[in-house]
């Protein structure tokens, strides 16, 4: 299922699950098959409610006519996952990325950071260039959410724990990256964490380490890869994350990017006002999000 977070006509944020005839409205269809509604008042409610909440979807989506559907065309997506607790990404997961920034050493166990929930964006969002223009760069990545809580979670039960992926774009400022030798500020501007368009649950995607990934800058693509190259898969991942920090429902483990980063070009290359920047995976959608420069 493709969950969906949109705006309607009224500027009123809506669930829904994107078909082949629309979008279905979820508290609507359920209250149509006079069945609770509890779990899709919103997208915390859905991830709270697990596999529950998405039979359930499944369910009312099936009893729902097609002359209920909405044109996706007549709505704004919005970011899948409105404020996560946790935005926990990791650094140089791919090894032709390590190649590229010049690591002497490959990782023996995932490099985490941080990056603020108050980055998080949306589809065709702007990614704004902060005043200073401090050489912006794109990163696809493929992004896990997490659909249960739990602490010190075995590597063999990590996929129970997951509620679904999407693309994400891993925004950086690298001149403040590099000059303050932590990475924090320069992954964390507003906007630099885009998300969507839609969160696909995890029944979809029978192996999340089996799909292309790629990045196009006004349509060139700059990045391609595929999942499986990967070192430290998901299953690792979570497990490493939650021995020390409980994840909880809508949590956000940003996975890495793989070779083609623009900083490590030959010239560099950084975003400018109007570029426009896709992230695409194979089966998860494309998200699309032109760039501005700050008006402040």
């Amino acid at each position: 299922m493709r969950v969906v977070r949109y705006e309607d006509r009224d500027g009123v944020t809506r669930l829904g699950a994107l078909t082949e005839r629309g979008v279905i409205l979820l508290e609507t269809a359920a209250r149509s098959s006079a069945v609770s509604s509890e779990f899709f008042a919103d997208i915390e409610s859905f991830l709270s409610g697990g596999d529950a909440a998405r039979a359930l979807a499944e369910k009312v989506i099936s009893n729902t006519p097609a002359s209920a559907a909405i044109l996706i065309s007549d709505v704004r997506l919005r970011p899948p996952v409105r404020r996560p607790g946790k935005i926990i990404a990791v650094g140089l997961n791919y090894r032709d990325h390590s190649a590229e920034a010049g690591a002497k050493n490959l990782p023996k166990t995932p490099i985490l950071f941080a990056k603020f929930t108050t980055s998080i964006s949306g589809p065709d969002d702007p990614i704004v260039i902060p005043a200073g223009d401090p050489q912006i760069d794109y990163e696809a990545e493929l992004a896990v959410v997490m659909g249960k809580k739990g602490k010190a979670i075995a590597a063999a039960n990590a996929f129970e724990y997951v509620a679904g992926y999407m693309p994400l774009n891993d925004v950086t400022a690298r001149a403040w990256q590099f000059a303050d030798k932590q990475w924090v500020r320069g992954k964390s501007p507003d906007t630099f964490c885009p998300i969507g368009p839609w969160l696909t649950t995890r029944d979809e995607i029978p192996d999340p380490h089996a799909l292309s990934i790629s990045a196009r800058v006004n349509g060139v693509t700059v990045q391609n890869s595929h999942t499986s190259k990967m070192m430290f898969r998901i299953p690792e991942l979570v497990e490493f994350i939650s021995a020390s920090v409980t994840l909880e429902p809508g949590d956000i483990i940003a996975t890495g990017t793989p070779e083609g980063v623009g900083v490590f070009r030959n010239p560099p290359v950084f975003l400018k006002a109007g570029d426009v920047v896709e992230i695409e995976i194979e089966t998860l959608g494309i998200l699309r999000n032109p760039v501005t420069a700050s008006q402040t």
